[in-house]
């Protein structure tokens, strides 16, 4: 089992053979994007979609394979009976780490279509990667911050019309739509920032939801609420590819689209408030679940 190299000889290696998945598969992924941008023909754009999901997960499975060899992961996943790949879900998690991105890639490859991220627009420069997520219809949002937003109020609402945009990509296929609630990997120092009320969460952000929500609704047919704990504290994605990640837990819960949940979250404060409500309502409930999912990996027996 390669997991038990030495670090000096196992860490490269690993890294090595994770860059070579990626050339493996991004190559004829790029080669396919361009004949889904040439060629105007509807009937050959959506065969060609559908042939650009299959890499991406095979990526994706490689990936799952490379790190089943080289690290020692104690997995223990609830929740994943009934899910459906012919679904559409909107999946919320609370977000600890970029570690999440893998997690939720190896729980859900193959067993839901899909999962499409909202990513940062800074994010599209990434070599390689960037290409490749908007080959794969990622949504990227430019974010304004608040200061932005008072020099340039034309700017009010882009995030809205992005979301929009790309939901109606995914209204003609199988996708399950990503959504880190908190809008970014949580720190002590966050938390404090924010005040939050939560022991291990930080404020969750309606707006997003609220939006796909509006836009996807009557597609959607689930909601999976999935909760994600490192009882040993969070780690990088180096400490993931180097073997320092021993035990992850995740917890995964369908619950129905809520048909109150859908409207417009600019225009009502009623609806605006009572989707507030809703989505706090929901983090009370993870933040007992994630103390009650660290209790017991604390009363776990030593290499169980």
């Amino acid at each position: 089992m390669l997991a038990k190299l030495p670090g000096p000889i196992r860490i490269p290696l690993a890294l090595l053979l994770l860059a070579a998945n990626i050339l493996l598969h991004v190559l004829p992924l790029f080669a396919l994007s361009l004949v889904k941008v040439v060629v105007p023909v509807h009937g050959i754009r959506l065969a060609c979609s559908r042939m650009l999901v299959a890499i991406a997960e095979s990526w994706i499975g490689v990936n799952n394979f490379l790190f089943g060899l080289f690290t020692r992961i104690r997995w223990q996943v609830e929740g994943l009976a009934g899910l459906r790949r012919d679904g559409n879900y909107l999946v919320l998690c609370n977000h600890q780490s970029w570690v999440d991105i893998p997690v939720l890639q190896k729980v859900f490859n193959r067993r839901v279509p899909f999962m499409r991220f909202f990513l940062k627009q800074q994010l599209i420069w990434v070599p390689l990667l960037g290409p490749a997520w908007w080959a794969l219809d990622f949504p990227f949002m430019k974010r304004y911050s608040r200061e932005t937003l008072l020099r340039h109020p034309e700017l009010q609402g882009r995030d809205r019309e992005a979301t929009r945009q790309a939901c109606a990509k995914f209204r003609h296929m199988p996708v399950s739509v990503m959504n880190f609630v908190e809008g970014t990997r949580f720190t002590p120092a966050k938390h404090d920032a924010q005040s939050s009320p939560y022991r291990h969460l930080l404020r969750p952000k309606a707006g997003g939801l609220a939006f796909v929500l509006d836009a996807m609704g009557d597609a959607l047919h689930a909601t999976l609420d999935v909760t994600i704990v490192y009882p040993e504290g969070r780690g990088t994605m180096m400490d993931l590819i180097a073997g320092r990640v021993h035990d992850i837990r995740v917890h995964v819960r369908e619950l129905p689209i809520d048909a109150t949940l859908v409207g417009s979250y600019d225009d009502d404060a009623a609806f605006r408030g009572r989707v507030k409500l809703w989505v706090n309502a929901l983090w009370r409930e993870k933040d007992a679940r994630v103390a009650q999912m660290l209790m017991a990996a604390d009363a776990a027996p030593v290499g169980e």
